[in-house]
């Protein structure tokens, strides 16, 4: 029986061999394209996006209270000068315009009434049948009914006005730009029924945040980006502009400045236009480190972090660096820690890699 076992102990080591898993094949050496990094410069300027608005912009409303029965005005609407753009309910601002062209009748009879005396007296007068005190009288009364009279035509001529104050005319030509009150509501004398920017000068209106507010002065140049597509359907063409007015206090809200820039006088800008504003003496420059965006990968690490694949030329090996970055400039990414000038990192490939893994540099084939 020993025999037989140590005739099997041969087939029983082939047969365990014959069952081992084979050894895993070696890593194949993977050619990744490499960049030397390096400081250079970029240029930041500053931008701010505001709004084109008319340089004036006026909230009209009525000068009398009213019911508003009509508004042919609407928003985006242009109007000339003397346009009617709403109008109340005249109704009792004509009666009591009637009823002051009725004071002025009855005061036009009390002072014929006292001049007439006042000649029947004088001539009493002279004949010596009244005394000069009683003369007196009637020319006291006369003055009085006189001033009776220039009251009575001066509220009259402010009842009139006050009719002609239910329809709401443009003072100027412009664009209606807001409407606050529709037909069938009552407003108040002062109550803003629409808003009309007016034609001629344009500004750019845009926030500014505290920290920046040093640098944005009354009469500091500036340069305008519109967004909008010039007439020949391509890209607008820069303007130059000055600051025209800063805000004394923060937006209680934003806690930004509200800054007034004013655009060239002729320019054809739409209002409500987007643009930018670029300050100048805002652009600012600095070393920095530029990667494209491919050689970029998710770091293991913490939510959001980013890394990239670091060549070691001694061991011919990479591994994964945590980066900061810094902002876009163009098409690439800056770099704001993490690295140091002549590094060289992975700028393609970096899917297939693993730490520590051997790589080859990528050498591009000559073109016979």
């Amino acid at each position: 029986m020993k025999t037989l076992s140590l005739a099997l102990l041969p087939v029983l080591a082939i047969t365990l061999v014959g069952c081992s898993k084979p050894e895993p094949a070696p890593e194949p050496i993977r050619a990744v394209k490499l960049i030397t990094v390096g400081d250079s410069t970029v240029a930041a300027r500053q931008e701010y996006a505001g709004e084109v608005r008319a340089r004036v912009e006026s909230r009209l409303g009525f000068r009398v209270g009213g019911k508003l029965v009509q508004r042919p005005a609407d928003v985006g609407q242009r109007v000339q000068a003397g346009q009617l753009l709403a109008q109340l309910d005249a109704s009792d601002l004509g009666l009591a315009s009637q009823a002051a062209q009725a004071q002025v009748s009855a005061a036009q009879t009390q002072r014929d009434l006292a001049a007439a005396d006042l000649k029947r007296f004088t001539e009493l007068k002279a004949q010596g049948f009244i005394s000069q005190a009683e003369l007196d009288r009637r020319q006291a009364a006369l003055d009085a009914a006189e001033a009776s009279l220039r009251q009575a035509r001066a509220q009259g001529a402010v009842q009139g006005n006050q009719a002609g104050y239910a329809r709401l005319l443009a003072d100027a030509a412009g664009v209606v730009v807001a409407v606050d009150a529709e037909v069938g509501q009552v407003v108040a004398a002062g109550t803003p029924v629409l808003r009309l920017a007016r034609d001629g000068a344009r500004d750019v209106v845009f926030a500014v945040p505290e920290d920046r507010l040093a640098s944005v002065r009354p009469g500091t140049p500036a340069q305008v980006r519109l967004w909008a597509a010039g007439p020949a359907g391509g890209a607008a063409a820069p303007l130059t502009g000055t600051v025209r007015e800063v805000a004394a206090s923060a937006d209680p809200l934003t806690r930004t400045y509200q800054a007034k820039l004013a655009l060239p006088a002729g320019v054809d800008v739409p209002l409500g236009a987007t643009a930018y504003v670029s300050l100048a003496g805002e652009a600012t420059g600095g070393p920095a480190i530029h990667l494209p965006t491919s050689a970029l990968v998710r770091a293991s690490g913490p939510e959001g972090a980013t890394a990239v694949w670091v060549f070691d030329p001694a061991t011919s090996t990479v591994q994964p660096r945590t980066v900061q970055l810094g902002g876009a400039d163009g098409h690439q990414m800056l770099v704001a820690s993490g690295l140091q000038a002549g590094e060289e990192v992975v700028a393609a490939g970096t899917h297939v890699l693993a730490p520590g893994q051997k790589v080859t540099r990528f050498v591009a084939p000559v073109a016979n």
